[in-house]
């Protein structure tokens, strides 16, 4: 079959969640496409968080997009018997200043007060968790609605269930160029086939610009760098998804955010200006840390001195750290908006041509609630009010 109702390019976890739930709610033709596997890219390569606070009094996207993918997770874990690793472990946060102590109290009263789950905790309480974390911190900030998951093989998942149910899979196979019909469908040409689709949805995160291209769309979604590092398989040492506060009050402090930059980034005009940390230990043992986030195009290599930087941040908090080895390290591309918000729903331009991307560094935690909403816009061809903030329309060059 060449000819679908709608095709999706990216194999990712928002365009596999995209293609679930589109195959979950109707009888369409659906196929998913990708150059490389699938969670080939920043879906495969990251630290598996997923990260929420509740959805409180008065729910926000960002509220929707963690605490919606949270619970669609532990359904795929529990309901639907798939092995992801998924563990609504909670998640702890260091606070290394007086400054940071402050800022984090604000935070966490703010969400408080919002009816979010969130709590200032002591050294001790702490030790009480994670008994291997530093007594040399101001605090901690604990998050016990917050979960991980291993990223390929929820990916995968979704995958599979989209796949039983209709879903065609093409994967190892670059899409070349993207053509638009006078009748409003669009032909899809890759280094295989060519194939034709009533609707298509872009979900190809840090490609996302150079792909559209061919449509004469300029996408505002930059590729930024990530990298991480793991250690060999050992003992249980760290039970629930960890972060550090100092890159968010240094990003509260002085904001990275320019015509050039989206916000959130630890190094601006090649310099670093801040440390950013997540990581976990994963099922098999694997301790995995990583934190940077450069804009620095598609530069493919690691940084050593980033990796060493984020594992000698990572050995403040967990002093035994220092007497592991990395065993690897990797890099990824991220997608992140110039606005550092997301791009889900219609593109103006194009009367049938929809995107799900700018999910920056918490893709993986917020792509299944961003490939549900995608999916529902595709079929109801109506942009919801919770989804005004990630409109396509908001940016001139879309429309």
């Amino acid at each position: 079959m060449k000819d679908f109702d709608v095709i999706i390019i990216g194999a990712g976890i928002a365009g596999n969640s995209a293609a679930f739930h589109l195959s979950e709610k109707s009888d369409l033709r659906i196929m998913i496409i990708d150059k490389n596997d699938i969670s080939s890219g920043a879906s495969g390569l990251n630290a598996g968080h997923i990260s929420t606070t509740g959805l409180g009094n008065d729910p926000n996207l960002q509220s929707y997009l963690t605490h919606g993918s949270l619970e669609i997770f532990k359904s795929f874990q529990i309901d639907r018997g798939y092995d992801i690793e998924f563990r609504q472990s909670g998640s702890i946060a260091a606070i290394q200043t007086e400054e940071q102590y402050d800022y984090a109290l604000k935070n966490v009263l703010e969400l408080r007060s919002n009816g979010k789950y969130a709590e200032i905790i002591s050294t001790k309480e702490a030790k009480s968790i994670e008994p291997e974390i530093s007594d040399n911190m101001h605090g901690y900030i604990y998050y016990p609605l917050r979960g991980q998951a291993d990223p390929i093989k929820a990916t995968t998942a979704f995958a599979l269930e989209a796949q039983n149910l209709g879903t065609h899979i093409k994967v190892n196979e670059a899409v070349n160029k993207v053509y638009s019909e006078s009748d409003g469908t669009f032909a899809i040409k890759t280094n295989k086939n060519q194939y034709t689709c009533n609707k298509l949805v872009i979900a190809t995160g840090a490609w996302t610009n150079n792909l559209l291209k061919s449509l004469d769309l300029d996408i505002p979604i930059i590729p930024v760098r990530g990298q991480m590092w793991s250690s060999k398989s050992l003992p249980p040492n760290i039970f629930t998804a960890i972060s550090a506060m100092q890159s968010q009050y240094d990003w509260n402090t002085d904001s990275t955010t320019d015509k050039n930059n989206p916000p959130e980034l630890t190094h601006k005009d090649g310099k670093r200006i801040t440390r950013h940390l997540y990581g976990r230990q994963r099922k098999n043992g694997e301790i995995i840390f990583g934190g940077d986030r450069e804009n620095i195009g598609f530069t493919e290599k690691v940084d050593f001195s980033g990796v060493e930087s984020n594992k000698n941040h990572v050995t403040e908090l967990f002093p035994f750290i220092s007497q592991i080895e990395i065993e690897k390290a990797w890099f990824g591309f991220m997608p992140f908006s110039i606005d550092g918000k997301p791009l889900i729903g219609k593109i103006p331009a194009y009367n049938n041509l929809f995107i799900v991307s700018g999910l920056a560094s918490s893709g993986f935690g917020r792509g299944p609630m961003a490939g549900k909403y995608a999916a529902e816009v595709v079929l109801s061809d109506h942009m919801p009010s919770i989804l005004s903030e990630a409109d396509p329309s908001r940016f001139d060059q879309l429309n």
